[in-house]
């Protein structure tokens, strides 16, 4: 996990921040994404490059396929965690303006996974034509074929009470016939085979894992949320903490116009009887429960800390406990739902 080491955390509205400017149209008489020399392997030529400038580097570009009800949306969320560009159900013939574009964002988009399958109908007919012009311009990719016997693919569409794309007016059998003989070539070109017969969803992310996280462990996300109980839990929230069990600031002259983001408030919270026990106990909780998280392949949680208004204590735990998380590894993200609604 990566360490936000300028900033422990950041609120909600920090979090998506413009993540850079725009690339320079290309010189007039020139078309983007012109071929204009040599490729090694490992970058490509967009058009347009001012000289002395160095290519764009190409994406890595993974084309995840399969039998439907195989688990292909799954593994593109999986990938889509570990921080890849995903696109489902893009047309075959566009998968080359696609990674051109990625490499055309100046490193923004380093790596895009693609969905394609029978959905696209005669669409996925360009698909070999496609792979082609990838292997024209040295193009890395990678196929990931999902595959799940007859039984598995029938059950999983009989539980959802949804047809098969391909079977018409016949049954569901037919269908998945009809699509198992549309995908044998592309399933004989396949990098990696998931048969996810047996497999959950969990162990099928394990496996996604496996192959694409590397040696880092993936990320767990975190948002830290303060909130008041009067108007409600937050209907998002993971796990819950009341922190109606210390004395409220609300009943100090001095403290109540002030949130737990002010210093005197937040002493006030921590100099009582069980503040940093339980700040320390649920913390050590929290590691706990971040790694079985890990394993079962979640990768975001929300921590909800209420008191009364979700002004005062609330808002002075979730803080401590947010910069735990984060000084710990865990990109974290605070939230005072309530504050400034009394």
């Amino acid at each position: 996990m990566s360490e936000n080491d300028a900033q422990p955390t950041q609120r909600r509205d920090q979090a998506h921040a413009d993540p850079g400017g725009q690339t320079a149209p290309p010189p007039a008489g020139q078309e983007s994404g012109q071929d204009t020399g040599d490729h090694n392997g490992a970058q490509l030529s967009t058009g347009g490059e001012a000289p002395g400038v160095p290519e764009a580097a190409i994406p890595e570009l993974v084309i995840i396929s399969g039998m439907s009800g195989a688990g292909r949306s799954t593994a593109a969320k999986c990938l889509e965690d570990l921080g890849w560009f995903v696109v489902d159900n893009l047309p075959p013939a566009l998968i080359p303006t696609m990674v051109e574009l990625g490499a055309r964002s100046q490193g923004n988009v380093a790596r895009i996974a693609v969905v394609v399958d029978v959905r696209g109908r005669r669409f996925f007919d360009n698909l070999r034509e496609s792979l082609a012009d990838l292997e024209a311009k040295h193009v890395t990719r990678r196929i990931v074929f999902l595959e799940s016997s007859d039984d598995a693919l029938v059950r999983r569409f009989e539980s959802v009470r949804r047809p098969h794309p391909l079977q018409g007016d016949g049954r569901i059998v037919d269908g998945i016939a009809a699509e198992r003989e549309l995908l044998r070539e592309l399933r004989g070109d396949a990098d990696l085979v998931i048969d996810t017969s047996s497999l959950n969803v969990h162990e099928l992310r394990a496996k996604m894992d496996a192959q694409f996280a590397g040696e880092e462990e993936p990320e767990l996300r975190a948002t830290v949320m303060s909130f008041g109980f009067k108007y409600g839990l937050p209907v998002d929230a993971d796990l819950v903490a009341d922190m109606r069990f210390l004395p409220n600031p609300h009943w100090v002259p001095e403290l109540r116009p002030f949130t737990g983001l002010n210093e005197e408030v937040a002493a006030y919270v921590f100099n009582q009887p069980g503040a940093k026990e339980f700040l320390d106990r649920y913390a050590e909780l929290l590691r706990l429960i971040a790694a079985g998280y890990r394993r079962e392949g979640k990768r975001y949680v929300t921590i909800a800390i209420g008191c009364t208004g979700g002004k005062h204590r609330s808002v002075a735990m979730s803080e401590k406990l947010a910069a735990r998380l984060a000084a710990e590894g865990v990109e974290t993200v605070v939230v005072h739902r309530d504050m400034g609604r009394e």
